[in-house]
């Protein structure tokens, strides 16, 4: 990964200036300028817009002279305002001194950064930092070819926080910060927050988000992925959204690694076991690699350092073709000199095809330290819909892991177990038919999963509900049945272990 040139990107606010971000803060909140009120001011179809870098319905909606109408025109719109109007509803003179604002044309200003409202976990009212014209992060085209661009929210960095742990820790990194969402959240429920970036730009950024969002300041540190960690530092919860696109050439700091395809992602993984406290847990997003005649999820499996439990979620898979054009337009190249955009796809698919690529997969990855003999390692493909936020979700997968590696079938039998919450039993089979074909248990949260059991298995979920042991219910079920008890309890707890394992069962005691 090469640093980032600064030169063509515009002087950001002082970092250093606490005071001006809390009048600031202070200024936006009273005109509120907040995601709730962005929402009742522009519309839900013109505020989802602005989500998809769209601006036209936020300015159509915007059109009148209140305070929050101009602060949407600065902030979001990048439009030049009155100097007159705008200091009714902020601290002109210390915004300009500090560089917030910038003086643009007869008695107007323009803002320096793009700030977004965003609307923390537990209601908080945050502020997201970014360069102009890059409030939304990730492919959608924001079309800025300056290297050290530094990008706001997008899909992926919603994705990661929804999907984080969110457990009291004493210490969080956040690696590869941007603009500072992650270490955001992080600030909510851990002591000490580091963040690390190989952009200068960034955390500067990161500070002024920071601040804006009226969170106190994370430990910043310059350098690529774990360059920055001290010796012998460890870290309760280690998150990542990095730059993992897989490119022929590192142009872009916010999205290309620099490293030839997905070995930027396998070595952050790979090195994070060693940086982990005890239970603690390490959750990235990144692509790898779909290698002819190789098991993509056998090489997932040989990235998961020693010593870690892991939980690995492909949640979708694109061809070469596709992978490329996304990330072309990502840049804006689509919009420019057809010859250029047609040596960069070249380019690509040169490099796809030397490495033997297919298609390239995307997806979540989460570790968390053990000192169990044996790890467990899950590496699956999930592209249904899912129920953020899935913190939670994941967090009791592990509790799970746990359980399970500690109970043999004898106390898995003994053990007592309760449905979990909006399961629902749906029977398949031909209308008027007298038994159904088989009997489905779906999840309405979380993961939404959906698992085919047989009657035993789905009569044996229905009654769970704390009160009884796994083979007390096996018997009056083999009663039921007409069948043998002993041959029963031999055969359901593999169905018992799955249905623990994916979150149907919860252990009750």
């Amino acid at each position: 990964m090469s640093n980032a040139s600064q030169s063509s990107l515009p002087p950001l606010p002082a970092a250093d200036r606490p005071d001006v971000a809390a009048r600031l803060r202070d200024a936006l909140l009273a005109a509120s300028f907040t995601a709730d009120g962005l929402l009742d001011l522009l519309g839900a179809p013109a505020y989802a817009a602005l989500a998809r870098s769209e601006t036209v319905p936020a300015l159509r909606a915007t059109r009148g002279d209140t305070p929050l109408e101009l602060l949407v025109r600065l902030f979001l719109l990048q439009q030049p305002v009155p100097r007159a109007r705008v200091a009714e509803a902020l601290p002109v003179d210390a915004c300009l001194e500090s560089g917030w604002l910038a003086r643009a044309g007869e008695g107007e200003l323009t803002a320096t950064v793009d700030v977004r409202p965003y609307g923390g976990p537990g209601g908080e009212d945050w502020f997201i930092v970014s360069d102009l014209g890059c409030a939304v992060g990730g492919a959608g085209g924001i079309g800025r070819r300056d290297e050290g661009v530094v990008l706001g929210v997008g899909g992926a960095s919603t994705t990661l926080a929804g999907i984080t742990v969110r457990t009291p820790v004493e210490a969080a990194l956040d690696l590869g910060t941007g603009s500072g969402i992650q270490a955001l959240h992080a600030a909510q429920h851990a002591t000490r927050v580091t963040a690390t970036d190989l952009n200068p730009r960034a955390l500067h950024i990161t500070a002024l988000t920071l601040a804006l969002s009226g969170t106190p300041a994370a430990d910043l540190r310059e350098g690529s992925l774990f360059t920055p960690v001290r010796d012998g530092e460890k870290y309760d919860l280690i998150v990542s959204n990095p730059p993992f696109v897989i490119s022929p050439a590192a142009r872009l700091t916010y999205r290309d690694g620099g490293m030839g395809g997905d070995d930027l992602c396998r070595t952050l993984v790979q090195e994070a076991g060693e940086r982990l406290t005890e239970g603690g847990f390490a959750q990235f997003l990144a692509n790898w690699q779909h290698v002819e005649g190789e098991d993509w999820q056998d090489r997932l499996r040989s990235w998961v350092p020693r010593g870690c439990d892991a939980w690995i979620v492909q949640r979708e898979a694109q061809d070469v073709h596709q992978y490329a054009e996304l990330w072309l337009r990502d840049a804006g190249d689509h919009q420019g000199d057809p010859a250029e955009y047609q040596a960069r796809y070249d380019a690509w698919l040169d490099e796809f095809e030397a490495r033997k690529v297919k298609s390239v997969g995307f997806g979540w990855i989460t570790l968390r330290r053990t000192d169990a003999a044996v790890p467990s390692v899950t590496v699956e493909e999930w592209p249904h819909p899912v129920e953020q936020p899935l913190g939670d979700t994941i967090r009791h997968h592990f509790d799970r892991v746990d359980f399970l590696r500690g109970h043999d079938d004898a106390a898995l039998l003994a053990a007592h177990f309760r449905l979990a919450a909006e399961v629902v039993q749906e029977q398949v089979g031909l209308p008027g038919a007298e038994d159904p074909e088989h009997v489905v248990l779906r999840q309405n949260r979380g993961m939404r999963r959906a698992t085919r059991v047989d009657t035993v298995g789905a009569g044996f979920a229905g009654v769970c509900d704390g009160s009884m042991s796994a083979g007390v219910i096996l018997d009056a079920i083999a009663q039921l049945v007409g069948e043998d008890p002993v041959l029963l309890r031999d055969r359901t707890p593999a169905q018992i272990r799955l249905l623990v394992e994916q979150g149907f069962l919860e252990p009750a005691r």
